[in-house]
């Protein structure tokens, strides 16, 4: 089986938690990118993946693809050009001071790319699945063409596609988000978002507060499956912060008209959290390749995720035994 995921990558530059932004003379960085990331998940799962971006044909477009190639994904099909690599600086916090995120990346190589720079009937050969992101969607309206078209032609292909909305605010509105969404959303198989997504990028109709988040969940799952029914896999995560350095998390998996909950993990300390939600949605794209059924996939997946925050960077760096052998250590109840 063989894995394409298609998105920007980035490199973040990351200060001490002990200091603000503006007090910081240096910094930590990463390469990342959320279907970077996914992809570096999916490698060190054993899985055949393959990242196809555009990067800046100069030192640092070749140190990513080196990062890559280290992380054993097909870069085969990754462009050289433009003026540079997106950026994203972060703040990190710690106690009862939260992370903040700032992007420095218009006019980035992947930004600017162009749809004539692509061709998706070579790079999408012998691929079983396409992975992007809405964050590919919000950084041109060329971009937002492109996927399409992409999702179009591996649609025709018998391709499965996985999107995840990764809504941000700080690079386009909800409005924007919800057109361009609500357009490829009818080329979706795997769907990962929230409530919230389904509210305001997806206008369903707000269900009733005072009642429990699997309930809750499970009647805007069904909502947005009217919609497209197309989508067969939703799942999504559920955090609770207590501070920036201790969460709760858990994970909803829907599929076949029933939604599990997982266990609820806590996570202290939280060493870095970016890249968590990516190690799920590769924990889920896994398990679904792998023919699980749904309590194994929602656990592994939850499971990956969590020991992500264990580590620093954007990419999940633990095999399926590790995350098997961590799965065995703790309470794996699914409430259904």
């Amino acid at each position: 089986m063989k894995v394409l995921t298609f998105g920007e990558m980035l490199m973040r530059l990351t200060t001490d938690p002990t200091v603000r932004l503006q007090q910081s003379n240096h910094f930590t960085f990463y390469y990342g990118g959320a279907e970077a990331n996914v992809a570096v998940s999916l490698a060190n799962f054993g899985v055949d993946t393959a990242f196809i971006s555009k990067v800046p044909d100069n030192s640092i477009g070749e140190a990513c693809v080196k990062y890559l190639q280290s992380n054993r994904i097909d870069t085969s099909n990754l462009l050289k050009g433009g003026s540079r690599l997106g950026l994203y600086f972060v703040e990190s916090g710690i106690g009862n001071r939260s992370s903040q995120v700032t992007y420095d990346r218009k006019f980035s190589s992947f930004s600017e790319l162009k749809q004539e720079e692509l061709d998706w009937d070579r790079i999408l050969e012998n691929v079983d699945l396409f992975h992007t992101t809405g964050i590919t969607l919000a950084l041109s309206k060329e971009l937002e063409e492109v996927t399409l078209r992409a999702m179009k032609q591996a649609k025709n292909r018998g391709i499965k596609i996985s999107f995840d909305f990764n809504f941000r605010a700080k690079l386009w509105t909800q409005q924007e988000a919800s057109t361009a969404i609500q357009k490829v959303l009818p080329y979706v198989d795997i769907a990962f978002c929230n409530h919230l997504d389904a509210v305001y990028l997806l206008n369903i109709d707000p269900f009733e507060e005072q009642v429990s988040h699997i309930n809750k969940l499970n009647y805007y799952y069904k909502e947005i499956q009217a919609k497209y029914p197309n989508i067969s896999v939703f799942a999504s995560t559920k955090r609770g912060v207590k501070s920036s350095s201790e969460h709760l998390l858990e994970g909803y998996l829907f599929a076949d008209q029933q939604l599990l909950k997982t266990h609820t993990y806590t996570i202290d300390p939280v060493i870095d959290r970016i890249g968590g939600g990516d190690a799920y949605a590769a924990g889920v794209l896994f398990g679904l390749l792998s023919k699980w059924d749904t309590d194994k996939i929602a656990n592994f997946a939850t499971g990956a995720s969590v020991l992500k925050h264990t580590i620093v960077g954007d990419g999940n760096a633990f095999s399926p035994e590790e995350v098997e052998q961590f799965l065995q250590s703790v309470n794996q109840e699914i409430s259904r």
